[in-house]
């Protein structure tokens, strides 16, 4: 299976309908792929909470409809990054939008663990509740969001929930590099799955993006990661590995709690 993720730059001085484009024309570009990831709140950054509300959109709305057509043309399935979801009927989300090779969406995510503690995401957007897996042919997508990363309890929900693949879109700051790329190889190692984690690059609303988007194997091992700046890192997995790790080494038979 070949997996792209897209580290999309964050800088800013480019308007919302610029990126969208820039990254649409990406997505096309990875026809041949399995899968492309996209990170966290690309279309604003993670961090610029004070566009939250202006730049918010509807499920089926502008960046909606872009990666459906990205995700036809190139004929991948697309986890499209998170967008700042405004329902209509309620708070604003963190939602993660997933579409088939044809276009169609299949899966939407409202991130679960909110972060800023007293301010910004924490504050402004409504928590999800519903765990969100994904059936692709090759593997099963378990989905998070950036600081669900450092929640294991929600990974094993979704490995109880048959996900083999773990799929983490992210803004991650650079100060906090280090915990990235331990986290990661921890929730791969533990759940005996894929990690797939897509962060930002550039520096939003003062705060530099850590990069350094990483694919983890079931036994931990780093498989590809990227640097700082923007990039696209494919790499080919074999998904059946999941099932032969358990198999070796069946230590989620072990489990108590």
């Amino acid at each position: 299976m070949r997996a792209s993720l897209l580290q999309i730059d964050v800088n800013e001085g480019e308007s919302v309908e610029s990126r969208r484009r820039r990254v649409a024309s990406l997505v096309r570009d990875q026809a041949g792929a399995d899968l492309v990831v996209l990170p966290e709140l690309w279309t604003t950054g993670a961090f610029a909470y004070e566009g939250f509300t202006d730049e918010a959109e509807p499920i089926e709305g502008p960046t909606h409809e872009a990666m459906a057509k990205a995700a036809s043309d190139a004929g991948v399935w697309l986890h499209a990054g998170s967008i700042p979801e405004r329902d209509p009927d309620g708070p604003l989300y963190n939602t993660s939008l997933v579409f088939s090779p044809s276009g169609d969406l299949v899966a939407a995510y409202r991130k679960i663990h909110r972060f800023g503690f007293d301010k910004g995401e924490a504050v402004l957007m409504g928590a999800g509740r519903d765990l969100v897996t994904v059936r692709l042919p090759e593997t099963t997508l378990g989905l998070g969001t950036c600081y669900d990363l450092r929640f294991p309890e929600l990974f094993r929900g979704l490995v109880d929930a048959g996900a083999e693949t773990l799929v983490l879109p992210a803004g991650w700051p650079e100060r906090r590099r280090s915990h990235w790329t331990l986290l990661a190889q921890a929730r791969a190692v533990e759940n005996q799955a894929f990690v797939l984690a897509c962060g930002t690059a550039g520096t939003h609303a003062g705060v530099p993006q850590a990069g350094h988007s990483i694919v983890v194997d079931p036994w931990g091992e780093v498989l590809a990661q990227a640097g700082a700046g923007e990039e696209v890192l494919t790499v080919e997995f074999d998904p059946t590995k999941v099932a032969t790790t358990r198999e070796q080494f069946p230590a989620l038979k072990d489990r108590v709690l």
